[in-house]
């Protein structure tokens, strides 16, 4: 009886024993599954920072003036580009702006009317049934459209990151006055053999 009684305490203790390591294993599973959902909020969380950090950055970056400029000159020769595409062919003009370029509102413009207006000669010749003063005419609406849509879409991101007043917004205005005062001077200075033939001689003197 006695040896039957220390046999059952032994089995009685290893049915114990299992069923604790049994609890235990069952305790880790669920601490595990209970710690996946909390490590996804941290991957989430840590995400979410992230982005704050990057717009963050891009704010200061921006809204430290050249930045922006920069910002307009790219948008506005990305979308010359698409304008003259079928035209002329894909990235007809290259914005290779480098850091250390002067982004003021006279050099950017100066920049975006000489790298657009420098393929009126492609677009005429490939309009050879345009007379020069509608093909000057058409050039510049053509590529006027894509400065216009530039600067809408460099305004929006600004404008976007709340940076678009005070002297950001007023360069950007001031740049687009000068464009347009570009292409206008382009369009009177440019040579007209027309012109030329029929201007009156001047006296010898």
């Amino acid at each position: 009886m006695k040896t039957e009684s220390v046999g059952n305490v032994v089995s009685t203790a290893a049915v114990q024993s299992k069923s604790k390591q049994d609890g235990s294993v069952s305790e880790a599973g669920q601490a595990q599954k209970q710690a996946e959902p909390a490590k996804s909020g941290v991957d989430a969380a840590k995400q979410t920072l992230n982005v704050s950090i990057l717009k963050a950055s891009m704010e200061v970056s921006i809204s430290s003036g050249n930045n922006s400029m920069g910002l307009l000159f790219k948008s506005a020769i990305e979308n010359i580009n698409k304008v003259l595409a079928p035209e002329l062919g894909n990235n007809a003009i290259q914005a290779a702006a480098s850091s250390g370029q002067d982004f003021g509102p006279q050099a950017t413009a100066d920049r975006i009317v000489s790298a657009s207006t420098a393929f009126f000669g492609k677009y005429a010749a490939n309009h050879p049934e345009k007379d020069l003063k509608t093909a000057l005419d058409d050039f510049i609406k053509l590529i006027g459209g894509g400065v216009d849509k530039g600067f809408a879409d460099a305004r929006q991101v600004l404008d976007g990151l709340k940076v678009l007043q005070g002297d950001i917004a007023s360069n950007i205005d001031k740049t687009y006055q000068l464009i347009q005062s570009g292409f206008k001077s382009f369009v009177d200075n440019y040579p007209n053999p027309d012109k030329a033939a029929t201007a009156p001689a001047k006296p010898a003197g």
